[in-house]
């Protein structure tokens, strides 16, 4: 009666519900269900619900387990994965949670040994669910689809099952879907046991500082971390990042940080992380009100000879003529940046003369985006006439 009900959206039950389950008013059903006098014009009625939506769920997700013969609960299971209204959603995760062996240690308890099958049936599933999903995220509805789909891995509180379900995934990428703590909780979860996952991108995700505090744990296992356009994480979000690049054991080879209402002020903890990490090659903090203080703390994470970053995206950070001397005397001795954006500040023709000489000088660069500057045509002309100057540069004003 309680997975009908989940099923058809319907939370009040009749007596001809109870007649028709073989259920009847009792003190141990009173324990599950209440009642409630319903009056239709002038006659009176008695309805029963339960207390909470949610205790409804679980009874439901528990009857599956209840069942001598579950039938084909693989079909079941994969009907109401694929509903799209989110109705069996908990429902879901209870059955995930149940088919977990310390959980049905404690109700085996009351309610007596559970069918093997059944429980191997359910962790069959869950797995096979998170191969099918984990390779599809183009649209929303997948990677919603999939962060379901992780929910019931958490559920499970089986790391083993991660392991082997996530075992050959690189990439989980969640661009774009709006990420609750809880949701960034049972990312942190199933990641913690995988050693394969190499890029996770959260770019445009919602995620502030809670969140990321969550995942917290595992960002560090990540060579590429997207958390672009998150602008809520700001100063206080982004030293959370920085705590990562500290730890000894960061593989975060690309970070993308554009947009995330970054200050100088949290520039400054950033880059001391920068120059301790020996990882990052690519850096992008486009989008950031940096402003030139904020760029001169970059310049001097690049002027450790130990930097290994080899793309920086400064696009957009407030950058002056000020800021772009120190950025220029900065890579003077700089030998591993080959892609620098430059795009959107507010760059005019006094910095010609620097950008010429660092585009002529330095001689790992390939490519530099310049436009949306306030460059005269002039300027610009004596920048373009760079191009081609050296075999495979790029200067793109």
């Amino acid at each position: 009666m309680a997975f009908t009900g989940v099923a058809e959206k319907n939370i009040v039950f009749t007596d001809g519900d109870l007649i028709k389950y073989n259920l009847q008013p009792s003190q141990f059903l009173s324990g599950f269900l209440m009642e409630l006098l319903e009056r239709e014009d002038s006659a009176r009625s008695v309805v029963y619900t339960f207390p909470h939506l949610t205790i409804q769920e679980f009874v439901a997700a528990l009857a599956q387990f209840l069942t001598v013969d579950p039938g084909n609960i693989v079909k079941l299971l994969s009907e109401a994965h694929s509903t799209t209204d989110g109705r069996f959603e908990v429902f879901l995760r209870f059955v995930a949670g149940i088919s977990s062996p310390r959980t049905a240690w404690i109700l085996e308890e009351f309610l007596g040994k559970f069918p093997h099958q059944t429980i191997c049936r359910v962790i069959d599933w869950v797995k096979e669910e998170v191969k099918r999903r984990a390779g599809n995220t183009e649209s929303e509805a997948d990677k919603r689809s999939l962060l379901n789909t992780l929910h019931y891995l958490f559920e499970s509180q089986n790391p083993a099952l991660a392991q082997q379900t996530l075992g050959s995934v690189e990439t989980l990428s969640f661009c774009g879907l709006g990420l609750t703590p809880i949701d960034c909780a049972v990312l942190s979860h199933v990641i913690r046991p995988c050693d394969t996952i190499k890029h996770l991108d959260l770019g445009s995700c919602g995620i502030q500082c809670e969140g990321l505090q969550r995942l917290g744990p595992v960002l560090h296992k990540c060579q590429g971390l997207g958390l672009g356009f998150n602008k809520d994480l700001g100063d206080s979000g982004v030293k959370l990042v920085s705590d990562t690049l500290r730890n000894p054991h960061c593989k975060i080879q690309r970070l993308w940080l554009y947009s995330v209402g970054l200050t100088d002020s949290g520039a400054e903890d950033l880059a001391s992380a920068l120059i301790t990490n020996h990882t990052v090659t690519e850096l992008n903090l486009s989008g950031n009100k940096l402003g030139d203080s904020g760029v001169k703390l970059v310049s001097d994470v690049l002027r450790n000879p130990d930097c290994k970053i080899q793309r920086l995206g400064l696009g957009s950070v407030g950058l002056t003529e000020s800021g772009a001397e120190d950025l220029v005397s900065a890579l003077s001795t700089n030998t591993s940046l080959t892609w620098l954006n430059l795009m959107g500040n507010s760059l005019t023709d006094r910095c010609v003369p620097a950008l010429r000489r660092l585009i002529l000088t330095l001689p790992s660069l390939e490519q530099i985006w310049l436009q949306e500057n306030k460059f005269s045509a002039d300027g610009q002309n004596q920048l373009k006439s760079l191009q081609g100057t050296r075999r495979g540069l790029s200067v793109v004003v």
